[in-house]
């Protein structure tokens, strides 16, 4: 089946979908965006999610009063949540509230020293100049850069799902790709700007959202500085998960038909005559997407014979960092803390040697440390706090009760010396999720917490594809493709997942239902 050559509207183009059945395996925000688009083009949705909440990852704890955001906790790139929504005639306003946050963040060095990133970017200037002489004055030409970058990339490359080398084999391509940051490391790049490690870091520290290191993520991604102090840092009110609501009541808006608390056991047919088989019922649809782990559904959803890759190329692939998290309902007030903090050693490398080079728990580990109750008293009991810690920990290292252990307690131990709080004897709720956690609860490769690394040879057309080439009718979706990780690149590949089924359909339609039906 070939894939037709001109670009079409996208609008245009998804009516080609129109009275296909189609079946979602997965509810992360791949799945929720997928489904959006392929019913607003006339499919016949049903999304299956094994959990018995939507939203995969970006899952929710609720206990005695404190409501957590189990995943992402930051919202960034406002401008695609925009857009999402705009392409279905709404407004991010019709089903959340935002709020931008001021400071950005707060963070904390291990040597003592404390920094605020504000909105106001001329306070972040004379921050920067404080640390370094001529520091303000290239963090604005480090800036424009990373605009530059963000503005292309996303123009030409993001919303755009070049598949193969031929798709960048034009002049189009080739002129825009001359104005991006290509060639070499973060940490390369940002040494051409700055010379402190602690502005260094500050830059880079965005990384871990792309499940990298400043040595193997590619220097096109400074784009995510744009993301951060240019375009700003919110909060939904209820948190992500009022992102997942809203996302999920457009689908049921558009005719998504839900179905949680359903384990998908395989996966089997081709295009025309699918059987998608639970542990609740058996599907029957023309077209199948995955937004469940690449890995997962190849290796334990198909038969050998329909695999696109093997278990050594999975087993060859470097995989996003997992997490240490402990969510943690305390009482009183936590001030010295903002909404997003940020507790960084003065030198991280070890801490990314540790998760990529040589695998082990870090002994002086860079973390992350979320408060929503600072901006959202909704989500912890009057006069409690509700927040979490997350360390980001290699992919498959072992996590058994008693290293989880010992590792909640040094954590405890070094928020209290780095940050001058002490939660150790005001914790009233206390939940650990890790490695295993996330294996078992998403089936995720090696417990990543995210998906594939964004390094260089896993960027790109270097991530698996959305259409599988192995069966026909099977398409992906999520972190595991292009555009990548994160939730608006999760949004973003929801809708190349359902452009290129619908150029595939306008190019090779199913039968009609009358004749399916024959």
């Amino acid at each position: 089946m070939s894939v037709a050559d001109d670009e079409l509207n996208t609008v245009d183009e998804l009516a080609a979908v129109a009275g296909s059945r189609v079946v979602v395996v997965g509810g992360g925000f791949g799945g929720l965006s997928t489904a959006c688009y392929l019913a607003d083009g006339g499919a016949d949705v049903t999304l299956v999610e094994r959990n018995d909440q939507l939203g995969g990852r970006a899952s929710t704890l609720e206990r005695d009063g404190f409501r957590f955001d189990m995943g992402p906790s930051w919202y960034l790139m406002p401008d695609v949540f925009e857009d999402f929504f705009d392409h279905f005639g709404r407004d991010v306003e019709d089903y959340y509230t935002l709020n931008r946050l001021d400071p950005h963040y707060r963070i904390f060095f291990k040597d003592g020293d404390q920094v605020d990133l504000h909105a106001d970017f001329e306070r972040n200037v004379e921050t920067f100049e404080s640390y370094e002489d001529g520091a303000g004055e290239a963090l604005r030409e480090y800036l424009r850069k990373s605009e530059e970058n963000y503005r292309i990339g996303m123009e030409h490359f993001v919303y755009e799902d070049r598949a193969s080398l031929r798709d960048y084999a034009d002049a189009d391509v080739a002129r825009n790709a001359r104005g991006l940051s290509l060639v070499g490391s973060m940490q390369d790049h940002v040494e051409d700007y700055f010379d402190s490690p602690k502005l260094q870091q500050i830059v880079q520290y965005s990384l871990v959202f792309l499940g990298g290191s400043p040595h193997n993520t590619p220097a096109l991604y400074n784009l995510m500085s744009h993301v951060d102090f240019n375009l700003g840092v919110y909060y939904p009110d209820g948190g992500l998960a009022a992102v997942v609501d809203g996302v999920a009541d457009l689908g049921r808006e558009l005719g998504v038909t839900y179905r949680t608390g359903e384990p998908v056991d395989a996966i089997r047919g081709r295009r025309g005559g699918f059987r998608v088989a639970t542990t609740e019922d058996d599907y029957f649809p023309d077209l199948v997407v995955s937004n469940a782990d690449y890995a997962h559904t190849e290796q334990d959803l198909l038969p050998p014979e329909k695999r696109q890759y093997d278990a050594e190329y999975w087993e060859s692939r470097t995989y996003a960092p997992s997490a240490f998290l402990l969510y943690l309902g305390v009482e009183g007030d936590v001030d010295e803390l903002e909404h997003h903090t940020l507790v960084f050693p003065t030198d991280w490398d070890d801490h990314f040697e540790a998760i990529f080079d040589d695998p082990a728990w870090p002994d002086d580990p860079a973390y992350y440390l979320c408060v929503p109750s600072e901006t959202d008293p909704s989500v912890a009991p009057e006069g409690h706090s509700n927040l979490f810690a997350l360390v980001p920990v290699a992919s498959g290292i072992d996590d058994g009760p008693e290293l989880r252990q010992s590792y909640r307690d040094l954590v405890l131990d070094d928020i209290a010396d780095n940050t001058g709080v002490d939660l150790r004897d005001r914790i009233v709720l206390e939940q650990s999720f890790c490695v295993s956690d996330f294996a078992e609860r998403y089936n995720a490769t090696q417990g990543t917490a995210l998906g594939l690394a964004h390094t260089l040879r896993q960027t790109a057309l270097f991530r698996p594809p959305h259409a599988s080439d192995a069966v026909d009718g099977l398409y992906f979706t999520g972190s595991f493709t292009t555009p990548g990780i994160g939730v608006p690149m999760c949004l973003i590949s929801g809708q190349l997942t359902a452009e290129r089924m619908a150029r595939d359909l306008a190019a090779d339609p199913l039968p009609t239902v009358a004749a399916r039906s024959d």
